[in-house]
């Protein structure tokens, strides 16, 4: 029996065998994300798909939930390890996510769920992390509505130019602000196009394009959808940026600070909706926020510095955290406040709330777990909400979010509440993560300490 198609942009099993009887599709893509947020997987040639892997699976090794961003493999993981002799895993196909990938043509993409050879969930996988907590949604009655805002600087240097060039000089698509300017994004529109339709193509519904304040920074808008699906398709977005801008000669970088202006966000706006599609966040009648509202903002915020290693994953992601920025550093919320962590906007069915904190590299399942889970938990423990900040939030003297990956680190190792929405295995799996990286990060000679020591000091 096939699946429920998501749109009519996205294949069936039926779809996909026609497609490669006809000879149209030679190769399907299978793909799980890694805790970095990236596509991992193999590209399984069509007819070997449908004999072998289609009703028996696939398998790779459990490392790869364990390496760091090099794919070096890390010791100190409880899940797999040289002594456990690096087993497998299996790659659970979703047949919901079967999608065309147009810019490559000839090729579908599958993602797959992460199992233990025996079926269970992997606990610490990305994807198994927002599916527990969707559960958990909707044992309490609700559906989660969501959408990022994912942003990236465009340049027109090839991946392979910025490498050799030890990523100097790199010369960005755009040269000034190009904020909302049309001319600024029709100079790089056919970039721009192409992600824009392909990902059409690919099942997404896409709303619009915009310039942003870095130079050659962009950002393309899709419409929101459940959970699951804004996660599968964020990645799948962001992967393909990076394929088209190749393809055309150029280069995108998602990264959160990549360089000493504007950084790139990652805004998460976020609603809840009974399991019958109402509305759960604002009561028509007295024409004002709910009290389930209300409670799932303070979970939210009562959660966040805790939370934050989720939010800002990298040693980059903290850099981005800077007075005046648009960027914030204060666990406060405020209504349509863009100096606030917690952005509220609408009315009605479209009430929603904009988490700020998250930059352009974040991983998707991890955030959007880390944010249901808290605004659960507020709901769950009628959480009161604090005041609204009115005026700069820069300066409200509101607690502020970790500064360093060290501070988010030790925050989530100490967390009760992540403890108890994630469990202790998977917060161990993600603090060691962040111990790996920090222990990376503090052995490199950076340039910034050759530039100021190499002769003064």
């Amino acid at each position: 029996m096939n699946p429920q198609h998501r749109n009519d942009r996205m294949l069936s099993v039926d779809d996909l065998r026609g497609l490669i009887s006809s000879g149209e599709i030679d190769t399907v893509v299978l793909a799980f994300t890694d805790m970095q947020g990236r596509l991992q997987g193999k590209l399984c040639h069509a007819e070997f798909f449908i004999e072998s892997v289609l009703d028996h699976g696939a398998e790779g090794c459990n490392y790869l939930l364990a390496v760091d961003t090099e794919m070096n493999t890390v010791d100190g993981y409880a899940m797999t390890s040289w002594e456990a002799g690096y087993g497998d895993m299996r790659f659970d196909m979703d047949l919901e996510t079967i999608r065309l990938m147009p810019h490559n043509p000839g090729q579908v993409m599958i993602q797959c769920d992460l199992t233990d050879t025996a079926g269970n969930p992997i606990p610490m996988s990305p994807r198994s992390m927002l599916k527990k907590q969707l559960e958990r949604a909707r044992e309490m009655g609700y559906q989660m509505l969501t959408g990022t805002e994912l942003e990236f600087c465009v340049y027109n240097t090839t991946y392979e130019d910025a490498w050799r060039s030890g990523y100097r000089d790199l010369e960005p698509a755009n040269q000034y602000n190009v904020d909302y300017n049309i001319l600024g994004s029709q100079r790089v529109e056919p970039l721009l196009r192409e992600i824009r339709n392909s990902m059409y193509r690919a099942g997404m519904t896409v709303e619009s394009a915009k310039g942003e304040c870095n130079f050659g920074q962009h950002e393309i808008a899709f419409r929101y959808d459940d959970g699951l699906v804004t996660a599968d398709n964020h990645v799948v977005y962001k992967l393909s940026s990076k394929q088209i801008a190749h393809q055309q000669g150029k280069s995108v970088t998602f990264m959160a600070k990549p360089n000493q202006r504007e950084g790139s966000s990652c805004h998460i706006h976020m609603s809840l909706r009974g399991l019958d599609g109402s509305t759960v966040f604002w009561d028509d009648a007295k024409g004002r926020r709910t009290e389930t509202y209300d409670r799932f903002i303070a979970g939210v915020l009562h959660g966040m510095k805790e939370m934050t290693l989720f939010y800002a994953p990298n040693i980059n992601s903290y850099k981005r955290f800077a007075k005046g920025s648009f960027a914030p550093t204060s666990v406060a919320w405020g209504m349509d406040n863009r100096s606030c962590a917690i952005r509220l906007v609408g009315e009605g069915p479209a009430a929603r709330m904009e988490n700020r904190l998250p930059g352009g590299d974040v991983n998707p399942y991890l955030a959007l777990a880390a944010m249901l889970a808290c605004g659960l938990d507020g709901i769950e423990n009628e959480r009161e909400l604090e005041p609204m900040t009115e005026g700069n939030a820069y300066e409200s003297g509101a607690p502020v979010v970790p500064r360093t990956m060290s501070q988010a680190r030790d925050l989530l190792d100490r967390s009760e509440l992540a403890r108890r929405v994630f469990g202790d295995s998977v917060v161990d799996h993600y603090v060691h993560y962040a111990d790996d990286e920090m222990e990376t990060f503090y052995s490199e000679v950076t340039d910034w300490e050759l530039r100021r020591g190499f002769e003064r000091l």
